[in-house]
């Protein structure tokens, strides 16, 4: 038997040769929240399990199959969160927050759910998602969806397709659910197993089924879009024509339900046919009722929630550069007088030049060896301190992609130079 540990199978590690893909992409996507006027909120990994069972709904597959639950010692059901909406929400209410007003806030981190690991979806996976408290009107919902794509353009992703619906309201949802059911179970003995499930708990999400042999009868059901309440459908029109006004493509796609209880009105997913079976990068929609169902006081609210592992997947195959041109250098010393008198240049460097990526040697080895690391790093410069440098109280520096020759200098001047190619 091994004694080999290895991580969990869905749950992956972020190595250090991938890590500066994530971090530029979470700095971008930070960015943009920020220039819309969003604000940071970090809630716990770990929740009640009655927050998500109030919030997702207790006949969801999340709830029913995927979460990870445990009863503390205390006796208390707790779960890792599967979603973070929930855990918005609940904050919202704890704190207090919509009494000052409109909140937007942005989330970051890690969510978890047990099921079957396959390319794009995983059991660990991150989410960067953002909500909107307090904002009753189609131009909150515009607004998301000017963000992300905003976001796709900084990006530079293609092949991306906007699809949106309306869910109606409350009452519609549950006039139509009766509609629905109705009509599946005339068609009973056309309905898989999975199906057939849903249409005593959830059947909206047979209409979200991924069986090609449902598909017809799927098609011939009657469409919610009959059955809306007025004020949705002014909302779902005023949401078009917010669109229309930014020139932003999309195209209603009736079957789209999302697969948690919270949501009415809009809803909305951007799709790509270049990621195979996970086609959904982003999704979200609105969910008017949700603060009070948890116990707050009447809030509207709307958001959505993006996966950063399919994002990163669909960067790759897109080919795209997202890490930008950012300078680097790297520090060759030779002897223990060098080796501080580095650390002391190395600090001069990082304030002088804070966008420096500046690598300082710490395998005490010979020039050549420094070199070779300095070439593994792919450095820009080599900057030299040898025993004529330190005598002559300056710097060598090398460009090492053929910009031009060594040249000595003072530090001062070293770095007049560096903000030059910056």
């Amino acid at each position: 038997m091994s004694n080999k540990i290895n991580a969990i199978r869905g749950m992956n590690d972020c190595l250090p040769k991938d890590s500066h893909l994530w971090l530029s992409l979470e700095k971008i996507i930070f960015d943009t929240f920020i220039a819309y006027g969003f604000k940071n909120i970090r809630t716990p990994v770990v929740e009640k399990t009655d927050t998500f069972c109030r919030a997702i709904g207790q006949t969801t597959d999340i709830v029913e199959k995927e979460m990870y639950t445990w009863t503390d010692s205390n006796g208390d059901l707790l779960s890792l969160r599967p979603e973070n909406t929930a855990g918005v929400v609940r904050a919202m209410i704890e704190h207090n927050l919509p009494r000052e007003g409109i909140q937007k806030v942005f989330y970051q981190g890690a969510m978890f759910r047990h099921e079957r690991p396959q390319k794009g979806r995983y059991r660990q996976f991150h989410q960067i998602g953002a909500e909107v408290f307090g904002a009753h009107n189609a131009k909150s919902d515009a607004e998301l969806i000017a963000i992300t794509h905003s976001l796709w353009q900084n990006l530079g992703l293609k092949n991306i397709t906007l699809e949106i619906n309306t869910l109606g309201s409350n009452e519609a949802r549950a006039n139509y659910r009766s509609v629905l059911v109705d009509y599946f179970t005339q068609h009973k003995d056309q309905l898989d197993e999975d199906s057939t499930r849903r249409l005593k708990t959830n059947p909206l999400r047979i209409l979200d089924s991924k069986n090609e042999d449902l598909h017809t009868l799927i098609e011939a059901a009657p469409k919610l879009m009959a059955h809306l309440d007025e004020e949705s459908a002014k909302h779902f029109d005023a949401f078009k024509a917010y669109l229309e006004c930014m020139d932003i493509p999309y195209v209603i796609n009736t079957r789209l339900v999302r697969g948690l209880d919270y949501y009415n009105r809009t809803v909305f997913e951007w799709t790509t046919t270049d990621l195979g079976a996970q086609a959904t990068i982003c999704a979200g929609g609105r969910y008017d009722s949700l603060v009070e169902k948890m116990g707050g006081k009447p809030c509207s609210g709307v958001g959505f929630a993006l996966g950063l592992e399919r994002l990163i997947l669909l960067i790759q195959e897109q080919n795209l550069s997202i890490t930008g041109d950012t300078l680097s250098a790297y520090i060759v010393a030779l002897g223990d007088e060098a080796q501080i008198k580095s650390l002391q240049i190395a600090e001069q460097l990082h304030e002088a030049l804070p966008a420096l990526i500046l690598y300082n040697d710490i395998t005490m080895g010979s020039f050549k060896s420094q070199f070779k690391k300095a070439d593994k790093a792919n450095a820009d410069f080599a900057i030299i301190l040898g025993e004529k440098e330190l005598n002559n109280n300056q710097v060598a520096i090398k460009p090492l992609k053929g910009q031009s020759g060594q040249q000595a200098m003072r530090i001062e001047d070293a770095i007049n130079y560096l903000k030059g190619e910056i």
